[in-house]
């Protein structure tokens, strides 16, 4: 029996198609841990910080699922830092009405701290490193929120500034400008423990 044109067309497709989500799937699974540090830091919390990434990586597979693999890094992180945005104004919002209310947030712990330490340090490195990054961490939260998401995203997402510029949905000279600034202000602050 033999295959039509047709029939080996659709096969095509359909192997290219799987191929493609492949490739999705990696990408998403090589980007969550690190989107989950900047929503995270950007929202203080653990869990919305996670339905942040959730819905993004929903969002990136819904509607650019067909695009080109090298768009989806800027694409992914221009969803994310819009919901991000969207989640504090909606804390602005929530904050001006229901001021009274004081929220408690539970004290969880980070998924990060329970990944294995390959380096073998020390008891005293172990414990400089994580003071270290107890502060890098309170410094990123102090940053305005467009020098937090232009640094997160060059520094630890690896993006150019056109790329970047793109996620933001902003011009390359702002990106440039937030990132001097927050590199600055990082620098002041963290000084003694970088």
């Amino acid at each position: 029996m033999s295959v039509s044109l047709h029939d080996r067309t659709a096969q095509q497709a359909e192997c290219a198609k799987l191929d493609s989500l492949n490739k999705l799937d990696r990408f998403l699974a090589d980007v969550q841990g690190r989107a989950y540090r900047i929503a995270q830091i950007a929202t203080n919390h653990s869990d919305d910080a996670l339905d942040l990434v959730q819905d993004a990586m929903f969002k990136l597979v819904e509607k650019y699922a067909d695009r080109d693999e090298q768009e989806w890094g800027p694409l992914f992180h221009s969803i994310l830092q819009s919901r991000i945005n969207d989640w504090h104004r909606r804390g602005t919002v929530r904050r001006r009405v229901m001021g009274w209310f004081a929220r408690s947030e539970e004290d969880e712990e980070d998924p990060l701290e329970r990944v294995a330490d390959e380096a073998q340090r020390s008891p005293e490195q172990h414990v400089q490193m994580s003071v270290s990054m107890e502060k890098l961490q309170e410094a990123l939260q102090a940053l305005p929120l467009r020098q937090q998401q232009v640094f997160l995203l060059r520094v630890w997402e690896g993006l150019d500034v056109r790329q970047t510029a793109q996620a933001m949905a902003c011009a390359e000279g702002s990106v440039k400008s937030h990132y001097s600034r927050a590199v600055h202000t990082l620098r002041q602050q963290l000084g003694e423990h970088w």
